[in-house]
C-alpha cells in the first residue's frame, strides 16, 4: 500500500493575509511584498576579531539564520567590516549607534544594510541627505531602528515616556527624512521591552505606511522569559499579517534566538515544517513515562530536518486519534505501543522497543522523502 508522507501538497493556512509591504533587498535577501518573512540574529563576538565573528555567523547560517547584525562601536569594528561582509555566508546588517562617520564606513564596506539609530547618533537629521546618497549608490539598504531606551529628548518631553504614539512618531519623521530625497530602501522598527506598548506601536505604524517592518522585543530578557514574550508579542502581530522579518533578542546564545524565531514561523505556517515532535504533557491516565520517550525520540532524531510530525502518546484516551493525525507515531499502554504511519497502524511493539522503532520509521520515511539527514534541531511541542 503506497502511504502519502510529509506535509499536505497545498500551502497551509494562514491566520490572516501578509500586509502589503514595499519590497527591500538586504543583500540577496529580499525583505517586504511578497518574501517569506526573515528570522534575525546579532553576532555576540567582539566585532574586530574577523575569525571569532565569522565562526558565529558560520553557527547563526547552520541554524538557518537568514540575515546576521554585527555591532560597530569602535573604529576597529567599522575597519573589520569589509573582510566579515566578502566572507559572510549571509547578508551583514551594520548597527551603527552614535558615530555618524560609521555609517559611511559600513556602506564602502560593502555591508548590506545599515541598522541606524536616529536617537543616539549625533547630529543625525544633518546626516540624512549624504547617508541616502552614499546608501544609494552602493545599493544598501538601511533599517530605522528606533528604541524605546534611545528615543528622541523632543518626544520624551512631548510624552513623558516612550508610548506607543511617540516611537510612532519617532519613527515617522525619520523616515519622512530620507523620503524627502528620494531613498525608501529601508525597514523600520519601533522596539520596546514590554510586549503590549511593542505591539500596539507595530500597529500603529502599520496604519502609516507601507514601509516593511522588523519585529524585535528589545532587552527580552533571559531564554525562558525572553522566548514567551517574544512569542506572545510576534503571534500577535503575525497573525495580522504585520512583519517581514523577525529578531528574538535573548540573553543566550544567538543560534538559540535563531531556534525560536524559526519555530515561531513554523507555527504560525509561515515557514514550511521541518521535524516536529508532538507529544502530550502526561497526566494520571499515562502509563508510560512519556518525558522520557520524548527525550530520547527527540535525541534520537537531531539532525533530521524533512516536513515530518512524529506523536508521542502516553495513554489510551487521545494517543490513538493524536497519533493517527501526525505522520508518524506511537500510542503507548499497557506495555505495548502501537506504531502509525499516516493513520495507519503498521506494528504493535513492546515499550522497550517503541524509541528504537520510531527512530527507524523515521528514518526510513525521510529517506523515501529524498530528504537528506542534516544538522538541526527538533522541537517537543506539549499537547
Amino acid at each position: 500500500m503506497s502511504i502519502n508522507l510529509g506535509m499536505p501538497a497545498l500551502p497551509p493556512p494562514t491566520l490572516a493575509p501578509r500586509r502589503k509591504t514595499r519590497q527591500i533587498k538586504v543583500g540577496k535577501v529580499l525583505v517586504g511584498g511578497d518574501a517569506p518573512v526573515s528570522v534575525q540574529s546579532m553576532t555576540t563576538t567582539p566585532t574586530n576579531d574577523v575569525n571569532k565573528t565569522l565562526q558565529q555567523i558560520a553557527e547563526l547560517t547552520a541554524a538557518g539564520c537568514d540575515i546576521v547584525r554585527v555591532a560597530c562601536p569602535r573604529q576597529e569594528d567599522a575597519d573589520a567590516l569589509a573582510e566579515i561582509a566578502q566572507h559572510s555566508q549571509i547578508p551583514v546588517i551594520a548597527d551603527i549607534h552614535f558615530q555618524p562617520g560609521y555609517v559611511f564606513a559600513a556602506i564602502e564596506a560593502g555591508c548590506a544594510a545599515v541598522r541606524v539609530n536616529p536617537g543616539n547618533i549625533r547630529k543625525f537629521d544633518d546626516q540624512v541627505k549624504e547617508i541616502a546618497a552614499a546608501a544609494k549608490d552602493h545599493g544598501t539598504s538601511l533599517r530605522i531602528g528606533v528604541n524605546a531606551g534611545s528615543l528622541d529628548k523632543r518626544l520624551l518631553e512631548k510624552y513623558g515616556k516612550a508610548t506607543p504614539e511617540a516611537l510612532v512618531e519617532s519613527a515617522v519623521w525619520e523616515a519622512s527624512l530620507f523620503e524627502e530625497h528620494d531613498f525608501h530602501d529601508f525597514k523600520i522598527s519601533v522596539k520596546h521591552n514590554d510586549p503590549v506598548i511593542m505591539v500596539r506601536a507595530y500597529e500603529l505604524l502599520a496604519e502609516r505606511g507601507d514601509w516593511p517592518l522588523h519585529l524585535g522585543v528589545t532587552e527580552a530578557g533571559p531564554a525562558f522569559q525572553g522566548t514567551i514574550k517574544s512569542s506572545v508579542a510576534f503571534g500577535a502581530l503575525l497573525s495580522k499579517g504585520i512583519g517581514d522579518t523577525i529578531r528574538v533578542s535573548l540573553s543566550a546564545p544567538p543560534v538559540e534566538e535563531v531556534k525560536v524565531g524559526l519555530q515561531i514561523l513554523q507555527s504560525l505556517n509561515l515557514r514550511e515544517r521541518k521535524l516536529e515532535i508532538v507529544s502530550c504533557p502526561s497526566c494520571g491516565r499515562a502509563q508510560v513515562d512519556v518525558y522520557t520517550l520524548a527525550e530520547q525520540v527527540t535525541a534520537g532524531l537531531e539532525g533530521m530536518e524533512v516536513p515530518l510530525r512524529v506523536a508521542v502518546m502516553g495513554c489510551v484516551v487521545n494517543g490513538p486519534g493524536e497519533a493517527r493525525e501526525a505522520d508518524l507515531g506511537v500510542a503507548s499502554g499497557n506495555g505495548k505501543g502501537q506504531i502509525f504511519v499516516k493513520g495507519e497502524v503498521i506494528k504493535t511493539v513492546p515499550e522497550a522497543a517503541i524509541v528504537e522503532t520510531l527512530i527507524e520509521e523515521a528514518m526510513r520515511i525521510a529517506e523515501e522523502m529524498g530528504d537528506p539527514v542534516e544538522p538541526g534541531t527538533p522541537t517537543v511541542t506539549a499537547g
